[in-house]
């Protein structure tokens, strides 16, 4: 893909759904103000409000009175971080959609390395790391292998393109994409994702299928950086059982409308089963003291997640 002509400015729209987190937002806000911007890079932010009923629409009038690119607000109504996020991406008018959370701060080169990434290469979508930003103290059982349940996600410090060979997917907590790109596969699946009655998940996951599936190339940036702050709450056994349990069940609804490819037992992985196996043995273990604290509850949440999609794929119902 060439360079944009000097006089010819990229276009970045950057899409952040909030729902009743008003503190965090002013975060998030700040940081986007902070960050310098390339001269060839134009932004404007979307704040979608998604029936917050509280200061959130005096946050965001109070920040864009000084704020230094267009700042707009959006009400959506329909619950959910789905439709908060197509209601940001159809209001969006810019080249590039970027999406992030209420809950994340940009590292002050974010605009730098999309506008870098977009005007050297032709990838089709761009993501990067998760860091975590503790708010609190970091229990030692908290293992990366689990690390989505807090918003922590790295994949290395080497450039990576997804797809074969390389584990990671594009999540929306800090994805950059092309218009064109949405235009094509479509809009995140409302089906999927968390609402304000459950932890619900992999809309993520369905999205990264469907930009596979459809040709596009995409890039995995170690410089790509966000600040994810983990409230102390997530920091607890019960909140990484409840994920994993909410995890389980939209990759077992999801699993209803599209073949796995491996060999299954009454339509779970056989793999998965495998996999519970050896956890429920490490978390039994755990208890009679003949297994780490973290193994044997890296043990339970195997099993969790196996409960989960059981229940996602036979029983659970919207």
């Amino acid at each position: 893909m060439p360079e944009l002509e000097s006089d010819q400015k990229l276009t970045l729209d950057v899409v952040l759904p909030t729902y009743k987190r008003p503190d965090l937002l002013q975060r998030t806000l700040t940081s986007l103000a902070a960050a310098p911007r390339p001269e060839g890079l134009a932004v404007q932010v979307w704040v979608v409000d998604n029936n917050s009923h509280d200061t959130t629409p005096e946050v965001v009038a109070e920040n864009r009175k000084e704020f230094p690119v267009p700042l707009h607000y959006v009400a959506e109504t329909v619950q959910g971080l789905s439709p908060a996020m197509n209601r940001g991406i159809r209001e969006s008018r810019g080249d590039l959609i970027g999406l992030i959370n209420d809950d994340e701060e940009v590292d002050s080169r974010w605009y730098e390395v999309i506008h870098r990434i977009f005007t050297s290469t032709d990838y089709s979508f761009l993501g990067g790391p998760y860091t975590p930003r503790w708010g609190g103290e970091k229990p030692e059982w908290v293992m990366p292998e689990f690390g989505s349940v807090v918003g922590w996600v790295e994949a290395g410090d080497v450039p990576r393109e997804y797809g074969p060979g390389f584990h990671g997917i594009l999540m929306s907590g800090n994805a950059i994409v092309r218009r064109a790109v949405y235009e094509k596969v479509g809009l995140y699946d409302v089906a999927l994702g968390r609402t304000n009655k459950g932890l619900l998940s992999c809309e993520d996951e369905d999205m990264f299928e469907r930009l596979l599936k459809a040709g596009f190339r995409g890039l995995y940036c170690p410089e790509l950086i966000i600040h994810h702050y983990v409230p102390p709450e997530r920091l607890t056994r019960r909140y990484h059982r409840q994920w994993c349990w909410g995890q389980g069940i939209s990759k077992g609804v999801l699993a209803r409308t599209r073949p796995s490819g491996v060999v299954e037992i009454l339509g779970i992985p056989r793999w998965q089963i495998r996999q519970a196996a050896g956890g429920f043995l490490r978390a039994l273990k755990g208890k009679v003291g003949l297994a780490p604290a973290a193994a044997a509850f890296e043990g339970e949440l195997r099993v969790w997640s196996l409960a989960g999609y059981i229940n996602g794929r036979h029983f659970w119902k919207q």
